[in-house]
């Protein structure tokens, strides 16, 4: 009773169960398919995940260094627009045109919508010409206004209707068509940070290779210890290990990634809605619309560890073609190649 305890496990062991189903084969041909499965299991996973990772990589890389940086300009660059007339206006009213400085606030304000855009020029491929001229103009408005016609309170209230509508003139003035390119911008922004469907099919046929491969070295290890009475191979161990590793913390890296780029494009959404405030607070939603942009900058320039483990991938994709073709080929080499 004792022995049949004892027998029934072992027969409906898995290492019974893989012992039949293997028992067909001759040594030789299952360590040389083991060795074929294992090369292709390993160059598609360490393609996939190699193209799959750097695709992320790059997408992190263009939207730290191109496309938050053109939604931060744009957003700095409307509120500096629309504070500039704000602050023209509320010089006329005060009467405080003829006093010697008044001017320079909005002037100021000017100057940083027109750097915004010239820093953002090589950050777009969108076209700023039309924008860059209606700043012009716009700001000659309101200089003219302000400066010009002291004396003539009808040529200045004329000319600062006339700056209102090229700031506010729906779809051609300056305001919507800024909004215009601040939508578009982060469109460009969201696509740039977001999982594509390549990519994805890319992860899971790495993690689907990378499985397989486990798996089948798992095999080659139980058939050379059942067959061939040998201790555990220690490159197909540390081929296992590695196969192990890449399935799990690539992808985890990617994963932190995205919720990295997720958290970023969230910031940059509020950055681009509070750019779009307008009447009293401007100088609030300014200081706000700064240090949200900080704070963007520093989440995406925080992911040094990202790199590292781009490296990381790079090797150990190569490993993991490399050592059980050498485990397995130099068992073969030594039991059967060499016999021919």
């Amino acid at each position: 009773m004792t022995a049949l305890r004892t027998a029934l496990p072992r027969r409906y062991s898995p290492a019974a169960y893989w012992r039949r189903r293997l028992s067909g084969r001759r040594t030789r041909r299952l360590l040389e398919t083991h060795l074929l499965v294992l090369f292709l299991c390993a160059v598609v996973a360490s393609a996939s995940l190699f193209l799959s990772y750097r695709q992320t990589r790059q997408g992190a890389a263009a939207l730290a260094a191109r496309e938050a940086p053109a939604v931060q300009g744009l957003a700095a660059a409307r509120l500096a627009a629309v504070r500039a007339d704000q602050e023209a206006h509320a010089l006329v009213t005060a009467h405080l045109v003829d006093v010697a400085g008044s001017g320079e606030t909005y002037r100021s304000q000017l100057s940083a919508a027109d750097q915004g855009l010239s820093r953002i020029a090589d950050r777009t491929d969108q076209d700023l010409g039309t924008v860059d001229g209606l700043l012009d103009t716009y700001g000659n408005s309101l200089g003219l206004g302000t400066s010009m016609y002291r004396d003539q309170p009808l040529m200045r209230e004329q000319k600062l209707d006339e700056a209102d509508s090229l700031l506010s003139r729906s779809t051609v003035g300056l305001a919507p068509r800024l909004d215009a390119l601040q939508r578009v911008q982060l469109r460009h922004a969201e696509a740039t940070a977001t999982m594509g469907r390549w990519q994805r099919a890319g992860w899971w046929l790495a993690e689907l290779a990378l499985a397989v491969m486990a798996l089948t070295l798992l095999s080659a290890l139980f058939v050379l210890r059942d067959r061939c009475g040998r201790d555990w191979n220690p490159y197909l161990l540390a081929a296992f290990a590695l196969t192990v590793s890449l399935a799990v913390f690539p992808l985890l890296t990617a994963t932190a990634t995205g919720h990295r780029l997720d958290r970023a494009l969230g910031d940059l959404g509020r950055i681009t809605e509070t750019s779009r405030r307008t009447g009293p607070g401007l100088a609030a939603a300014q200081q706000s619309v700064a240090q949200e942009s900080e704070e963007v900058r520093q989440e995406l320039t925080g992911g040094g560890w990202a790199d590292r483990m781009y490296m990381g991938t790079a090797v150990g994709g190569l490993l993991v073609v490399v050592l059980p073709a050498l485990g397995l080929g130099l068992r073969l080499d030594s039991d059967y190649w060499r016999r021919r």
